[in-house]
């Protein structure tokens, strides 16, 4: 296992179910983090948990360009460079054709896929000066595996594994990694809004065994790298 005492680590998505037990386990291991979110008073609560300077917080809605290269140019001016990002963002919109929306689609879109995209173009440049790094996103098994009622979910979740296998592409020359975090059914508020269908919540993962998977990658040493993780409820094993 490779140490991340003193390793630059951003979450983001900090103050969600996953997020935030991500930023508790890191913290916990010696990471130098920085959280990211939209609420500034779920931030502020957990960075003083960690006893976190305020200049730790990065206010931000990913879908937003300008906050993003200003949260980036944040964190650079500060480290040069992140040695990870795991994105825990997201929204979830899982009901019948029927009843979806266009601002259903253009919402879980920006979210889920335009903001990746985002963090990518900002975040991912000193990096790739750097010849190192590490990169989690959360594609859930809806990225892989569809079900009825993610129309739009799935299709945010695979175009974002298209464009990290695309950019993994750009990066063969240099010892940058990046990992897709297949989560099945997890208990975290994503299930709380925008949802219509049936699930029994408490045979989920919790967010603390979803965390758990996030710490562990971010120890792998780096001579390898894994590329793909899954991690499901034994109830419905999808993949």
């Amino acid at each position: 296992m490779e140490s991340i005492t003193n390793k630059n680590a951003l979450i983001v998505g900090a103050t969600g179910g996953i997020g935030s037990e991500t930023a508790r386990l890191l913290h916990l291991s010696g990471a130098e983090l920085w959280l990211m979110g939209r609420d500034i008073g779920k931030l502020s609560a957990l960075a003083s948990e960690l006893t976190l300077s305020p200049d730790r917080i990065l206010v931000c809605d990913i879908a937003q360009e300008q906050e993003v290269q200003a949260a980036a140019a944040s964190v650079h001016a500060a480290v040069g460079k992140l040695d990870i990002l795991v994105n825990a963002a997201g929204v979830g919109v899982v009901k019948p054709l029927e009843n979806l929306t266009a601002a259903d689609f253009e919402k879980t879109i920006a979210a889920n896929l335009f903001g990746p995209f985002l963090l990518m173009k900002y975040f991912l440049p000193p990096m790739k000066a750097a010849g190192k790094g590490l990169i989690i996103n959360i594609t859930g098994v809806l990225g892989k595996t569809p079900m009825a009622g993610s129309a739009i979910y799935s299709a945010s979740k695979y175009g974002l594994v298209g464009m990290m296998k695309s950019i993994r592409e750009e990066l063969k020359r240099t010892e940058i990694r990046m990992t897709d975090l297949y989560l099945g059914g997890t208990d975290t508020p994503f299930w709380d809004s925008d949802v219509e269908i049936r699930f029994q919540r408490e045979k989920f993962v919790t967010a603390k065994e979803a965390a758990r998977s996030i710490w562990f990658l971010c120890q792998q040493p780096s001579s390898g790298v894994v590329s793909e993780m899954v991690l499901q409820p034994f109830n419905h094993q999808a993949i």
